[in-house]
């Protein structure tokens, strides 16, 4: 618990967590303050935090001095926010320093700002020297196994240089091996030479090259500057042609609209005959039917007469 490491610590002030439900600036300012002075207190960080600017110098000069000198990483943006994600990041300073009393027996509840002054001590260099120490132990060990394995192939490595030592040196033959690497040696340069020379033969192809396309281009270039301020021989009878056609098409679309006015004009005709011939078919049918209901009558009354 973070108000319980303060304590421990020996933070004069009472923490609770209330005191971090709504931004605290002023309080999240002091307790780093504190904390920095615990691990070196020579320290010199400026406590102004009246304006935005000076808080912001101030976050940013802690969380540098952990970095630097605790190799604790903290998020200024939570620091400066002063509320309960403040409170995690200065847990990680605490927790350091908690450890590190528990690791040296100091255990105690409640110190006052007196007595908390002799368990001060520079964490920064002492992490910083741990490390050193951890490095240079893998260090010394990978050396040691290294020098191990060399040691154990010395029988047979003894041997063979004792073996190198007391045989006679034969000019001829070392000779012949120098030869032998010198004529190596030499190939080596001439191919190299070779690769050069090659080089700047195709250096020179692709320059000849790109010389000829640029002429390529500048002949295409002004091709079409001719083509286009030139102007075509067939360039009068071709509007001509268009007028002629745009004539044509003006009169095409005057009789599709004629055309299709008389369809529907014949159409129209059409209807009013069909429904005039059906409508005169209608009377002649009732006509019919009414002379049939006269003649019917006729014959009932002339068998009444009868």
């Amino acid at each position: 618990d973070f108000t319980e490491m303060m304590r421990a610590l020996g933070y004069p002030r009472l923490i609770s967590m209330e005191n971090f439900h709504t931004p605290n600036f002023v309080l999240v300012s002091e307790v780093l303050l504190w904390l920095v002075k615990r691990y070196e207190p020579q320290t010199d960080i400026p406590p102004d935090v009246e304006t935005e600017q000076d808080r912001v110098f101030f976050i940013k000069a802690v969380a540098q001095f952990m970095a630097t000198k605790a190799h604790i990483k903290l998020n200024t943006k939570k620091l400066y926010q002063a509320d309960g994600y403040a409170v995690k990041e200065l847990l990680k300073v605490t927790s350091v320093l908690y450890g590190a009393m528990n690791t040296k027996g100091v255990e105690r509840a409640d110190v006052s700002e007196e007595d908390s002054s002799k368990f001060k001590f520079d964490l920064g260099s002492k992490i910083a020297d741990l490390k050193a120490a951890r490095q240079l132990a893998s260090e010394i060990t990978s050396k040691g196994a290294s020098l191990y394995d060399l040691l154990g192939k010395e029988v047979e490595l003894r041997e063979a240089r004792t073996e190198s030592i007391a045989r006679p040196l034969e000019i001829n033959e070392a000779e012949k091996m120098m030869k032998v690497a010198i004529d190596c040696v030499l190939e080596q340069v001439q191919k190299t030479k070779d690769m050069l020379n090659n080089v700047a033969l195709d250096e020179a192809n692709l320059e000849a090259k790109i010389e000829k396309r640029k002429l390529e281009l500048e002949r295409s270039q002004k091709r079409l500057q001719t083509l286009q301020s030139v102007r075509p021989a067939f360039m009068d009878e071709y509007e001509k042609i268009e007028e002629q056609l745009q004539k044509q098409y003006s009169s095409y679309l005057e009789k599709f609209r004629n055309l299709t006015y008389m369809e529907q004009l014949l159409d129209d005709h059409r209807r009013t005959e069909q429904e005039m011939f059906e409508e005169a078919a209608n009377m002649l049918r009732l006509m019919q039917n009414r002379l049939k209901e006269e003649e019917q009558q006729l014959l009932k009354s002339g068998s009444k007469w009868d």
